[in-house]
């Protein structure tokens, strides 16, 4: 038998020694792309992630600053007056306007979360599909 080149790559001594045992031709090339297209789903899904992230932390920031500015007015705009009647009337007021603040919110907080949660989470669901349909297009070449 003679002496093969050493310059022969990894991929190349397996192809001949697949070869040499007569076993199927395996297409690496396919199954390169294959992967390389599962990596750039999940590089997708992480940046839909960490925009969906970035949005969120985004918009709690612009509320604890609306927040904090009612509270602001509100405060400059309090004056203590001697009918106790009215002074519990502006404390229910400011409790009220407060807990409506606060879920209306968190409610947009949420809706916020669920579309960046579902964006990645489709992205990887069309990525599977694909996948799938790769997969038995090769079967079906055989």
């Amino acid at each position: 038998m003679a002496r093969q080149p050493e310059s022969d790559s990894f991929l190349d001594m397996f192809s001949r020694f697949g070869r040499d045992l007569k076993l199927p031709k395996v297409d690496a090339q396919a199954i390169l792309d294959h992967h390389r297209k599962n990596l750039e789903a999940l590089e997708k899904s992480a940046r839909a992630s960490a925009a969906g992230a970035s949005s969120v932390l985004s918009r709690q920031h612009e509320m604890v600053q609306e927040a904090l500015s009612e509270i602001t007015r509100m405060a400059q705009n309090y004056q203590a007056s001697g009918n106790p009647q009215e002074l519990m009337t502006k404390q229910v007021d400011f409790a009220r306007k407060s807990f409506e603040t606060t879920l209306k919110n968190a409610g947009e907080v949420a809706d916020l979360v669920r579309k960046s949660g579902t964006e990645s989470i489709e992205i990887l669901r069309d990525r599977i599909k694909d996948a799938m349909a790769e997969i038995r297009a090769g079967y079906d070449k055989k």
